[in-house]
């Protein structure tokens, strides 16, 4: 898949959860989002793009893949 798209994707459901006052809780939910949601390929392909640098990626998505990458 596209790297642009995912990280579109990624920043979208970032700002959804950038209402969440507490940071972890908002981390957490888009990393679970993530973790459901996404194919195991697109998940591979945006922890390889966080790895290489993560442009484009808002701060919340860019910790919440690399809380994926952890597990």
């Amino acid at each position: 898949m596209n790297v642009e798209k995912l990280v579109r994707m990624a920043n979208d459901i970032g700002h959804f959860f950038q209402a969440e006052p507490d940071h972890q809780t908002a981390v957490d939910g888009v990393a679970n989002r993530l973790k459901r949601f996404w194919d195991p390929r697109m998940r591979r392909e945006i922890i390889a793009h966080v790895q290489g640098g993560g442009a484009g990626l808002i701060d919340i998505a860019r910790e919440a893949v690399l809380k994926l990458a952890k597990q």
